[in-house]
């Protein structure tokens, strides 16, 4: 302190009735907080009541009261992005009708719409040689017990790593990496059709081999290829939340990616349709969904399949290909067994489908087993990440570090004790 500095003020002292004034709470509740450490008290002159430093009482009641207002009044995380709108049981990308466009072009194309706002028709994504060979061994070196997710999050990882140029986020450079990423993560996937050969096909193509071994049938195909055009995006899901946020920090788009997978994988996101993809063949195999609903029910879990947050009626993914569904050869008797769930269910509480019954249908009705949903979700929704990523590397470093509302012990604190001391042999 130099000689021109001013003393310190001391901080204001004020009774407990008026700190329970300020928090809005009766005395006894005040000297709960003293006592689990959220607020410092004194003892008053001549030991008399106690006293309690103004400002602390202050940021404890804005504290309280951050914690009473519902998370949308008091700012719910919101970030700006130009690709997907949700707006009643419709949604849209870049502004353009998602249902309307990914049931006119095929994946490849809505994800170059996604990335450069560009409708670039024909456009085929292709997987280097030397990048699908690093990730197709590294994706053998797997156990047996390993999970569709597993396998797409090893093969980002070799690309990554065979991809000395990884680091350039320009946006150029991340188109590149873009077109060749999502090829790369199917052909790395085993086949399951021996002798498949991926050069020039589809997307959807190369991976209906990766999926079951049946022949290509042409309907169910383009089937496949619609619903990897409608789920490639859908807001700010949890997946691309964590995507954003590797981006943020100027992760270089693999390992942005990858953390889209690590997320994914559990089973209120990508895996849910696999859980339909169960119920559905329990439904066949039992002639109807009344007993399979009641047991699902009985256990406390959802019906898997149905319901959305974000859509009151039902989710247009679902409604879109279910009508693609219709023209599939074989696809009757899950389609039917679907219908037999909401109806079912309806009696319970009237959810409509989503797209992970829609999915299920397919899988189930094309001998695709009960992972080959989230892998269709997670190569579906790769290119919905990349678009994320690019956003979030024009956007200043670092937006999205929200700060930590701390409940715990004022300090200062002592220190513990060892766990040897604190309790010590009888």
């Amino acid at each position: 302190m130099t000689d021109q500095d001013p003393a310190p003020t001391p901080h204001r002292r004020i009774s407990t009735k008026e700190a329970a004034e300020l928090l809005g709470v009766k005395p006894e509740t005040v000297y709960a907080y003293v006592s689990r450490g959220q607020l410092g008290s004194r003892r008053g002159q001549g030991g008399r009541g106690s006293t309690f430093d103004a400002k602390e009482v202050e940021a404890l009641a804005r504290r309280h009261s951050r914690e009473r207002q519902p998370a949308r009044s008091r700012g719910e995380l919101s970030v700006r992005t130009h690709i997907t709108l949700i707006d009643g049981d419709r949604y849209y990308f870049r502004g353009v009708d998602a249902v309307e466009l990914a049931t006119r072009h095929s994946y490849e194309e809505v994800a170059e719409w996604l990335w450069t706002g560009d409708l670039r028709p024909g456009a085929r994504f292709s997987a280097p040689e030397a990048a699908t060979a690093v990730a197709r061994r590294a994706v053998r070196a797997l156990p047996s017990t390993s999970g569709p997710t597993d396998r797409l999050r090893v093969a980002a990882v070799a690309a990554a790593a065979a991809d000395p140029l990884r680091f350039d986020l320009s946006q150029q450079a991340v188109l590149g990496t873009a077109r060749t990423l999502v090829p790369t993560l199917v052909a790395a996937l085993p086949p399951v059709a021996q002798g498949h050969r991926d050069e020039g096909s589809s997307l959807a193509r190369g991976l209906w081999a990766r999926l079951t071994g049946r022949p290509v049938d042409e309907t169910a195909l383009r089937v496949l290829d619609t619903a990897l055009a409608l789920l490639v995006d859908h807001d700010l899901a949890v997946s691309t939340l964590a995507v954003r946020l590797a981006a943020s920090a100027r992760a270089h788009v693999y390992a942005a990616l990858s953390a889209g997978l690590g997320v994914l994988e559990g089973p209120l996101h990508g895996a849910a349709s696999g859980l339909a993809h169960r119920m559905l063949l329990e439904v066949l195999d039992q002639g109807s969904a009344a007993p399979v609903v009641a047991e699902e029910l009985r256990a406390g879990r959802a019906v898997p399949g149905l319901g959305h947050r974000l859509y009151p009626g039902e989710d247009p993914r679902a409604r879109a290909l279910f009508a693609l569904l219709a023209d599939v050869p074989g696809a009757a008797p899950a389609l039917a067994a679907a219908r037999d769930v909401v109806a079912t269910a309806a009696r319970h509480t009237p959810l409509h489908a989503n797209a992970d019954l829609a999915l299920a249908v397919l899988t189930v009705s094309t001998g695709m087993p009960a992972g080959a949903g989230e892998t269709i979700f997670a190569v579906a929704r790769s290119a919905g990440w990349i678009a994320h990523a690019l956003e979030e590397y024009a956007e200043t470093p670092l937006r999205m570090r929200p700060s930590g509302l701390y409940t715990g012990p004022r300090p200062p604190q002592p220190l513990p004790a060892p766990a040897d001391a604190a309790h010590p042999e009888a």
